[in-house]
């Protein structure tokens, strides 16, 4: 959702311990902003993870309908990032922005303390990688906190069903909590959903996405320099490492993933994947050492027998195409003409694109074009009105099938859905204690590499 931060980029190095406030003394004396309660007007937003997503979801909320939002508490591990997020976001909002020194904070508690900056009825943004996810998604449901979450939610089997439990509880204590799938915020994508729904195209028996572009970020990550920490540069670099993304395929391809199951209605049962790495040195002819394959091929299963075919590749000067489709027994529909959702999607008598079998083409009413802001107007609009709304289960269930499809490319086995669910393999134990000198989830080799993918040698576990 939104533009990714850049990982290419040679950033500042983390503000030393030392000059980081201390939990006690940032919120000692400080006057909190105005409480949200339910029928209040001010909705206040605390802005965990402070990349390039954090930044354009915490602007989106500022922008969303209905009542006054501020923005009054961030946290990251960065202290750079951190202040070129404030900056960034000050500049567009300006007076909405409220979120002096003493309520920005950096460190792997600084979560914490930007969400006690908020009251029960506010909302936090999670934008950060998703190892995290679960660790702060637990806080903010002890606190009362609504939540806006990024995707994927989940890389592995344990976190997952961790995941699942929270979106239960989260129901219970009637929090509303919303997911960075975009995709079903986009108004054409309701409408081909209603008409696939009605029958239009017939039974959806194939869906196809692609995401074939350029080389990922995350292919090309390069031997730890030695600084920062191994773990804060995986952090910095989470495209090149499982534990921390799931990887490109899962940060890449969950909105097609997900777009396609909902229009289908089902989530798939299984999954057989291909994959390989051609390139291993990046431009400069250093030796890269991310776990990530730079092509990937994964055929997905339905229960009624329906196939889902995923393509991936990150490689330059190679054909292009990044659209998704669903075919019918009566016809075929153009899911995404361009990119993750973009407009406009069509449906088509019988299998050829063709205008003479044209049957409809979207449009999107005024003002609601943007999927990005949509999602955050439908989150605000529940909140001040009092409605159910959960999002987790399917962002889940979308971050589950993605890993199962990923785990079929990486080992080279059919993976089922309740295969991956139920895998023992927890990509970071550990997380929520992690601190600024903790070791990293996964060690760098004597020769800098990490453990990558070994399809048919490695069958149970991905590295």
């Amino acid at each position: 959702m939104n533009q990714p931060s850049s990982s290419n980029s040679t950033p500042p190095k983390p503000a030393s311990t030392t000059t980081r406030i201390t939990a006690a003394s940032a919120l000692a004396g400080v006057a909190l902003p105005t409480v949200h309660a339910a029928g209040s007007d001010l909705i206040q937003v605390a802005l965990v993870g402070c990349g390039g997503r954090g930044t354009g979801a915490a602007a989106d909320a500022l922008r969303s309908k209905g009542g006054p939002v501020k923005l009054v508490a961030m946290a990251d591990v960065f202290e750079y990032r951190l202040n070129s997020s404030f900056e960034s976001i000050s500049r567009e909002c300006g007076k909405q922005v409220e979120a002096p020194p003493e309520r920005r904070f950096v460190g792997f508690d600084a979560y914490k303390k930007a969400m006690d900056c908020l009251k029960p009825g506010d909302v936090a943004i999670f934008a950060t990688p998703l190892a995290f996810r679960w660790v702060h998604f637990t806080y903010a449901i002890q606190k009362g906190l609504n939540v806006f979450m990024e995707k994927p939610l989940t890389a592995d089997g344990p976190t997952s069903r961790k995941m699942l439990k929270l979106a239960e509880a989260a129901s219970a204590k009637n929090l509303k909590v919303a997911v960075g799938l975009m995709t079903r915020h986009a108004r054409p994508f309701q409408e081909l959903h209603k008409r696939i729904q009605d029958g239009e195209i017939g039974d959806p028996i194939l869906m196809q996405g692609y995401r074939m572009a350029g080389p990922s970020t995350g292919n090309f990550a390069t031997k730890w320099p030695g600084d920062p920490s191994e773990l804060l540069w995986q952090i910095r670099r989470f495209h090149s490492f499982l534990w921390a993304s799931g990887g490109v395929y899962s940060d890449n391809y969950i909105h097609h993933i997900d777009q396609l199951c909902w229009l289908k209605n089902a989530w798939p049962v299984k999954a057989s994947g291909l994959g390989g790495r051609h390139y291993r040195y990046d431009g400069r002819g250093r030796l890269c050492v991310d776990q990530n394959f730079d092509w990937y091929s994964v055929e997905y299963i339905f229960e009624d027998g329906a196939r889902m075919i995923v393509d991936g590749r990150g490689m330059a000067r190679c054909n292009d195409i990044y659209s998704s489709y669903v075919h019918g027994t009566k016809g075929i529909a153009i899911a995404a003409k361009s990119g993750d959702c973009g407009a406009p999607s069509s449906t088509f008598k019988g299998q050829k694109l063709q205008h003479s079998s044209l049957i409809w083409t979207s449009t999107s009413p005024e003002g609601e074009g943007n999927p990005y802001q949509n999602e955050w107007n439908d989150l605000m609009e529940a909140i001040r009105n009092d409605k159910p709304y959960n999002e987790v289960e399917y962002g889940v269930k979308a971050s589950v099938v993605s890993s199962m499809g990923r785990m079929a490319a990486h080992t080279g086995q059919e993976i089922t859905y309740e295969d991956m669910l139920n895998h023992d393999h927890e990509y970071a134990p550990g997380i929520d204690q992690f601190t600024m000198s903790s070791p990293a989830p996964l060690k760098a080799m004597a020769d800098g590499r990490y453990p990558a993918p070994a399809p048919g040698i490695n069958k149970r576990r991905e590295f």
